[in-house]
């Protein structure tokens, strides 16, 4: 739900309490609402704002308030509870998070807000397990709400900043308690609890202890998935408490795209956190991803995913430099390190073209103090203009004139193919590789996204639960999920569905149990095989080769060769056993191939295996939406209620051009000029010209039965 007083909110994170200076406050809403920008995002931290019990500072945030309603002005809260006061630290030691090793957290200075209360886990240094810590955040969210909750700049919330969680907490005594009534509740019995974790000797539920070393085992899974649980439970205690004094705005949510690979260890699960939230956004800075188009698509194409539908934005997006931090040490300059205009334009429109309805920049201008000095911000460090600036506010003002209204109502397309996303295999993956330095679930889970999208394709991510809107799905490392999970899969398939999955398939079961007979839970009369052999051994993977067909192909990750049990054999490894194998199944295909063809695309940065994935989606019988003949530009077709439009994305620092044809019966208006840059011909003979790290935006239309589906776009 997007205000309808905004077109399209535009803006940036503007108080961070310690920045920018009072004095230049009014001259800086002046700057940012002629520059066309529309929302600010505020921190209200609790260490800031409540500085004794029950006594609140809100001086400063009722100035960002009238200031914004007198420039027209949006606000929107960013409530943070987990900024704690020094004196909570005091009066709730006994509820202080305490990690796996046993060290108490404590308060520090928070990194982008140079400000203290926060702690080093990226949440706070309290435990909302303590009911006198929940009830103490309570009641300063309820005083912020009714405080605000009328005021005429209000836009809205938003709760739990970035919506993910440190590593190795929490195992304060009180989220131990909670850990046992959330056993109780799933196990039913003690004795029932010590079975499925093989532990035989607990007499008492206070002798339940949660793990503290990650390893492959049901009592790891189980704490895993009760922090999940528990974190997300206080996410939506959060909006309750807000709901329960505003129930008119705006409640929305972030988080960092993290999905992959950080469901499981970081609890960033954008699924659940967007199912909470009216809109959902996601922080997204290449100087920390890197500028590699795939890494900002990527970035966009999960968010989007995970807001099953609903409206979401780019709610952090670099806007300047950043200095000195590990993340960009080493790297070329051009790297994201500077932030150059047109990357502020290819990066918002790269996002506006996968989807995303709103930009906020993370800082209006840079922080003043701490590491993040001179960070990210679009103007100066005085709050001056830049030409960075000048490019924001091009793209607001475009993105806020009416005539764009069309546009923004218009939606991408689903994908040709979906990349199918598990939780509980990542969660096992985790455990399993925890102490490793292999990672193959995210190789493969990132290698097949890129390898479709470098095929020219729109791969979308499709969580387990939303397959039914698929027909082609990829399901790459698969190596463990759940009986019930599995029955999906399979009546999927069976009522006409695609699959194609790699080594594996749910090799491990419940509760991590592997399965005797492979491939496991009845999924072997879905491939038509048995497994022959199988080779665990990511370390050496690069040494795995196979053909489909005439193609020849690396693998990676693990080894399976199988046996045909009503499958027919496509392709054998180098030694001569069966690696890929097609079977028919219902109404529905599957091809089944046995290692990780995606790992070793992502290892080799796409010089291995691009032919393949080629005649993989050739295979599946789907059809592109939009071919282009420069495999160096993206295309994404939106369409809408007012009108269909191609968006045309080149990440490349030079001019591209390209013929254009499209699967359905659709052409691009000949007579009209684009969208953006606004005025130019799409036109440039037999070809359309898109300029260096920019977009071109054409509006489409259905053409008369008599055109041939597919023709090309000619002069």
């Amino acid at each position: 739900m997007l205000r309808s007083d905004i077109q399209f909110p535009y803006g940036a994170v503007y108080f961070r309490k310690s920045n920018p200076p009072q004095e230049h406050w009014e001259r800086d809403y002046k700057v940012a609402a002629e520059d066309g920008l529309n929302v600010f995002r505020h921190w209200f931290m609790w260490g800031a704002i409540e500085v004794a019990p029950g006594v609140y500072d809100w001086d400063e945030y009722d100035r960002q308030f009238d200031l914004a309603a007198k420039n027209g002005i949006k606000t929107v809260i960013a409530e943070l509870i987990q900024a704690v006061p020094d004196w909570a630290i005091r009066k709730y030691a006994h509820a202080v998070q305490i990690t796996a090793d046993g060290r108490k957290l404590s308060s520090s200075m928070g990194v982008s807000s140079a400000t203290g209360g926060f702690a080093k886990n990226g949440g706070g240094a309290l435990t909302l397990n303590c009911p006198e810590v929940r009830e103490a955040a309570g009641n300063f969210l309820k005083a912020m709400v009714t405080r605000y909750k009328d005021h005429p700049a209000i836009y809205g919330y938003d709760v739990w900043n970035e919506c993910n969680y440190g590593e190795n907490i929490d195992y304060s005594s009180y989220t131990k308690v909670s850990f046992r009534k959330w056993l109780e509740s799933k196990y039913g019995s003690l004795k029932a609890l010590a079975r499925a974790w093989h532990r035989y000797s607990y007499a008492e539920w206070d002798d339940v202890e949660p793990p503290v070393q990650m390893a492959a085992y049901p009592e790891c899974i189980d704490w895993l998935q009760f922090k999940r649980d528990n974190f997300y439970e206080q996410m939506q205690w959060r909006i309750d408490t807000i709901r329960s004094i505003d129930r008119k705005n705006v409640i929305a949510a972030h988080g960092v795209s993290g999905s992959i690979p950080d469901m499981a260890a970081h609890g960033c699960d954008d699924w659940l956190a967007a199912s909470k939230v009216e809109v959902y956004g996601f922080t997204w800075i290449q100087a920390r991803k890197g500028t590699e188009p795939w890494k900002t698509w990527y970035g966009v194409d999960i968010n989007r995913a995970a807001a099953r539908g609903k409206p979401f934005w780019h709610a952090e997006r670099q806007g300047g430099p950043l200095w000195l931090q590990p993340q960009v040490i080493g790297r070329d300059k051009e790297d994201g390190r500077v932030a150059e205009p047109e990357d502020i334009r290819i990066w918002s429109m790269t996002s506006l073209a996968g989807g995303a309805r709103g930009v906020l920049n993370l800082r209006w201008r840079p922080l003043l103090d701490g590491p993040l000095f001179g960070a990210f911000g679009a103007y100066g460090m005085d709050g001056s203009r830049t030409p960075r600036s000048e490019m924001q506010s091009t793209l607001a003002k475009w993105a806020n004139d009416p005539a764009q209204a069309p546009l923004w109502e218009a939606k991408p397309v689903r994908g040709e193919i979906g990349i199918l996303v598990v939780r509980e295999t990542q969660e096992w993956d985790y455990l399993l590789n925890y102490e490793r330095n292999e990672k193959p679930y995210p190789a493969a889970m990132w290698g097949a996204y890129r390898a479709f999208l470098d095929n020219g394709l729109q791969p979308d991510w499709v969580h387990i639960d939303d397959i039914e809107a698929y027909e082609v799905l990829y399901f790459p490392y698969p190596i463990m999920f759940t009986t019930e999970q599995a029955a999906r899969l399979k009546a999927w398939v069976e009522n006409g569905g695609t699959l194609i999955a790699e080594a594996c398939p749910g090799y491990f079961g419940d509760r991590g149990h592997v399965g005797q007979v492979q491939p496991n839970m009845g999924l072997d009369t879905v491939f038509g095989v048995r497994e022959e052999e199988v080779e665990f051994m990511p370390d050496i993977g690069d040494r795995i080769h196979f053909r489909f067909g005439e193609t020849a192909v690396d693998g990676g990750g693990f080894l399976q060769s199988y046996r045909l049990t009503g499958g027919t054999g496509r392709g054998h490894f180098e030694d001569g056993r069966l690696a890929v194998v097609e079977n028919h199944f219902g109404k529905g295909r599957t091809l089944l191939i046995g290692t990780n063809p995606s790992v070793a695309y992502y290892r080799t940065n796409g010089k291995a295996n691009a032919s393949f994935f080629a005649e993989l989606f050739k295979w599946s019988g789907s059809r592109r939406h939009v071919s282009l003949s420069n495999p160096a530009l993206y295309a994404r077709v939106h369409k809408g209620e007012r009108g269909s439009f191609l968006w045309l994305v080149n990440p490349s620092r030079a001019a591209q051009s390209t013929a254009v044809s499209f699967a359905d019966r659709i052409s691009i208006v000949a007579a009209g000029n684009a969208l953006w840059p606004v005025g130019q011909s799409p036109q440039n003979g037999q070809h359309i010209t898109v300029p260096p790290r920019d977009v071109l935006i054409l509006t489409l239309e259905q053409l008369d039965e008599r055109v041939p589906t597919g023709a090309a776009v000619t002069a």
